[in-house]
């Protein structure tokens, strides 16, 4: 192929790429992924508040043109989103191993893409064929699991449901069972004093639903003493069952949220340049000892005059170090803090997040710990805080900057008073 027929081949590529990015996976410090993905969401609680108030005949009514107008961007945008997600699907981290076609196919059978498509289904439907529109009103309420895609709290809230599935429907056929053995308890014991109420089994089933589920609207009760033991028993029962799977789903969730946790805590260690001499095990050691935080842009990281108990790792994103001689801008993969905090000294210069960044944070004492179990990174620490120490502005030594400048573009210092 010529170098001309390449980069035609190359150019939309790149451009398709950047369109799964924006709608997929902008991250840290992409602005317009951010806003694309807030004015997606908007759009969505949008309209689907305008589908909950349009119920009401007299809003209908009032205000029927904006409701229309509403639903028409709503349908045009999430229309070429869908578009869009179709066309970069090549693109996304799970069909990279398939052909272009392949990829669009396995996108578009996914449970997000049917979601996507319900969205603007009911407009189209209702252009080209007659439908109930109580359905199509349903279709369109189904807007609202579009948020999961840009929810992480949704997501792992599907993602627990998606994993414990198994426990779930074992407590519901558990639960089916306690129902259905009650009420064949309470039809034995209160058939003959109601026989309207406990007449069968599926009839004494709603008593025993509403019992099991504590809330008892007391339209059926037993009058004799069996009945109202089993009643009894029914309702504690009813508190044990109904637990049963709020604990799965509590404890499944907790072990979700560590687990993204431990994977974005590995994954910022693993690429910071200072720890890339590490084994696993050792990595798995520091991680014990680091915290993450994220922090929006503007955000004060590092307070002048404060004193120092922490350094700081930056995993993504930008800060910048407020120095005399003007601001100086640290990256992904440097660090800072270091140098009050190996002397034991307050803080010398404000340093604020100059994007959204994600930082992991380092103790003191943990610091102490860790470098006396790995020697070559407390060495590489103390190196570089030297190093940072001799090429530095000559200014007041309460203004020594603590930031990774390692002396390309300052004056060595001078030994004046």
């Amino acid at each position: 192929m010529s170098e001309e027929g390449a980069a035609i081949e190359e150019a939309p590529s790149g451009l398709r790429r950047r369109v799964h990015i924006l709608l997929d996976s902008g991250g840290v410090g992409d602005r317009a992924a951010q806003i694309i993905h807030g004015a997606l969401m908007a759009l969505v609680i949008l309209s689907v508040g305008a589908v909950i108030l349009e119920s009401d005949p007299d809003n209908a009514a009032r205000y029927g043109a904006l409701f229309r107008a509403v639903e028409y961007v709503a349908v045009a945008a999430f229309s070429v989103e869908y578009a869009l997600r179709i066309w970069s699907a090549p693109d996304h981290a799970l069909y990279a191993a398939m052909r272009p076609a392949q990829a669009r196919i396995a996108f578009v059978s996914s449970v997000s893409a049917i979601v996507d498509l319900i969205a603007i289904a009911p407009f189209y439907l209702s252009v080209l064929v007659a439908a109930d529109l109580r359905i199509l009103l349903f279709l369109r309420l189904a807007r609202f699991f579009k948020l999961a895609r840009y929810s992480p709290g949704i997501r792992s809230i599907f993602a627990v449901l998606e994993a414990e599935r198994k426990a779930l429907a074992a407590s519901g056929i558990v639960l089916f069972g306690v129902v259905l053995f009650m009420a064949t308890a309470m039809h034995i014991a209160e058939h003959d004093a109601q026989p309207e109420a406990f007449r069968s089994i599926p009839a004494a089933m709603w008593w025993a639903i509403q019992t099991i589920a504590t809330v008892g609207y007391g339209d059926v009760v037993p009058h004799t003493p069996a009945g109202r033991i089993i009643a009894a028993i029914s309702m504690v029962m009813g508190f044990v069952m109904l637990g049963l799977p709020v604990g799965i789903v509590a404890t499944a969730f907790a072990e979700e949220i560590h687990r993204r946790e431990f994977v974005v805590t590995w994954s910022m260690v693993a690429k910071a340049p200072l720890f890339a001499s590490l084994d696993a095990s050792a990595i798995a050691e520091i991680m014990r000892y680091l915290r993450a935080q994220s922090l929006p842009a503007g955000a004060l990281v590092v307070r002048r005059g404060e004193p120092a108990h922490s350094m700081y790792f930056i995993a993504a994103g930008e800060v910048e170090v407020e120095l005399p001689s003007g601001p100086t801008r640290l990256g992904e993969g440097q660090f800072f803090g270091e140098i009050a905090l190996l002397r034991k000294t307050r803080r010398t210069a404000n340093v604020r997040a100059a994007t959204p960044i994600k930082l992991l944070i380092l103790d003191a004492f943990d610091l102490h710990v860790f470098t006396q179990r790995n020697p070559e990174i407390g060495r590489h620490i103390e190196a570089v805080a030297a190093r940072r120490s001799e090429f530095r502005p000559v200014v007041r030594e309460g203004d020594l900057a603590e930031a990774e400048i390692d002396g390309r573009d300052l004056p060595p210092r001078e030994d004046g008073p």
